[in-house]
């Protein structure tokens, strides 16, 4: 799961701004959502274009230890690209930590998109069409309802840390994480989707557009993972 630091300075967070300007944060928010997801397609569409998934599966397959070398290495990129687009500094430095986080989930998600390619042709789109509904479902509910979900906030990072413990136990010890484990997820998902929305409304500095976005599309990522490891189950 993602945080957010409110630490800027900024006259507004975007429930005290004028309707013009909570407009104008929104809408830049959500473009560049759009713009980290269409980066994220043509980035994997690069990568399997030259290969790399199979070499990377092919790598993984050696050892299940390469798994947790893979694991730390995204945990450090995605930290590392939260505090920079997080930070109060130039906005070339929130924009490479934008990227720096499109990357990081490009690679880690090759074997995956490769696995699933290869069960069936309509894995794919079918879990991008769920996803894309869910979280429009979701949006939908945080701004019609107004409602202030930020309590979510300690509930979804005590999740995050339970869930990371299973994983990386899965990995050290070879137990399979079941449909179970991945419905869970799922929800755990769209949780972080209405936190990040919430705190869109109610908590986000009209600066922040570039760190909203970030943790948007993390979530969003999040919940097209486990998708697509639930429909590949059939």
């Amino acid at each position: 799961m993602q945080t957010t630091n409110y630490g800027y300075q900024s006259a507004y967070v975007a429930a005290d701004a004028s309707p013009e300007e909570r407009a104008s944060f929104i809408r830049k928010t959500y473009l560049h959502l759009a713009g980290a997801i269409l980066a994220f397609i043509v980035l994997e569409w690069v990568l399997f274009q030259v290969g790399l998934p199979k070499v990377m599966l092919n790598l993984l397959g050696q050892s299940r230890f390469s798994w947790l070398i893979v694991l730390g290495g995204f945990m450090a990129a995605s930290w590392a690209a939260q505090k920079m687009a997080d930070s109060d500094a130039s906005p070339t430095i929130q924009y490479f930590g934008l990227g720096l986080y499109v990357v990081a989930q490009a690679v880690i998600f090759m074997p995956l998109l490769l696995i699933s390619s290869a069960s069936a042709p309509d894995v794919i789109p079918m879990a991008a069409i769920i996803t894309l509904l869910l979280f429009g479902g979701i949006t939908f509910t945080a701004f019609s309802t107004r409602a202030d979900f930020s309590f979510l906030g300690g509930i979804l990072k005590m999740g995050g840390f339970v869930a990371l413990g299973i994983i990386v136990a899965s990995i050290m010890f070879g137990f399979t994480l079941g449909l179970l484990f991945s419905s869970i997820m799922v929800l755990f998902a769209g949780g972080c989707i209405l936190y990040t929305t919430s705190n869109l409304i109610h908590k986000y500095n009209t600066n922040q557009h570039v760190a909203a976005s970030l943790s948007l599309f993390a979530s969003i990522a999040l919940m097209f993972w486990y998708l697509l490891r639930i429909l590949n189950r059939r």
